[in-house]
């Protein structure tokens, strides 16, 4: 997902002294100015409405692995108890629908996961697009040579490090861009701050059953008197 969203920014890791020299406007200034893309996105109300319909399929992904883990636990707690009593051939379908149950949960689990991160990733596409095209609008109004990404991503070190003032902070510029009013939300934050809006968090995955999950079934399988 960062890496999808780094193909949308213009980004510069190193700027060299030579490099500048040749960029620079006939001003003899050079204007770079920074924001922080999940900070812009995690403001906007699509990204409200992106993380609401992924609660909504989360809830119905939790639901349908829920009952399926139900029916597992319900058969195994009818296989203990009544084990003993079955013959060997009975025992062993029971061991195998067990078995079975435990497969399908696991493919579930794993499915959800996939489901959410697909829907989350076709979601947040159109909102990228949108706040790219800001950002390529308020670069050239602004009159910026370059709009760097402070946020890296999470385990990274911030691209920015450090900003003498908010001069070239363009995030407020970005907001009002994207019709969102900056002065009716916290402050944008500052250079090497890297906030992460819930939105662009990505869903949990679907909680896994507890311990007492049937995949331990099999092993407590009675022994035949």
């Amino acid at each position: 997902m960062k890496q999808k969203l780094m193909a949308f920014l213009v980004l510069m890791t190193i700027i060299t002294t030579p490099l500048l020299a040749q960029t620079t406007p006939a001003s003899g200034l050079t204007k770079i100015g920074y924001t922080n893309v999940d900070y812009v996105i995690g403001k906007l109300p699509e990204s409200k409405v992106m993380q609401n319909q992924l609660e909504v399929t989360k809830a119905q992904l939790d639901k349908a692995l829920g009952e399926t883990y139900k029916e597992a636990q319900e058969k195994y707690e009818a296989y203990q108890k009544n084990g003993a009593n079955m013959t060997d051939v009975i025992r062993a379908d029971k061991e195998k629908e067990l078995q079975n149950l435990q497969t399908r949960i696991e493919e579930m689990r794993n499915n959800a996961q996939t489901s959410l991160q697909t829907k989350q990733q076709q979601l947040l596409e159109p909102i990228l697009t949108k706040v790219n095209n800001a950002i390529q609008e308020v670069g050239k109004e602004a009159g910026f040579l370059f709009i760097l990404n402070m946020d890296a991503g999470a385990g990274t070190t911030p691209i920015i490090l450090f900003a003498a003032s908010e001069e070239n902070n363009a995030t407020n510029l970005i907001l009002r861009k994207l019709g969102v009013d900056p002065d009716k939300i916290e402050a944008a934050p500052a250079a090497g701050t890297a906030t992460k809006p819930a939105a662009t968090t990505p869903a949990a995955g679907t909680p896994k059953p507890a311990a007492t999950s049937p995949a331990t079934a099999p092993a407590t399988t009675p022994k035949k008197k």
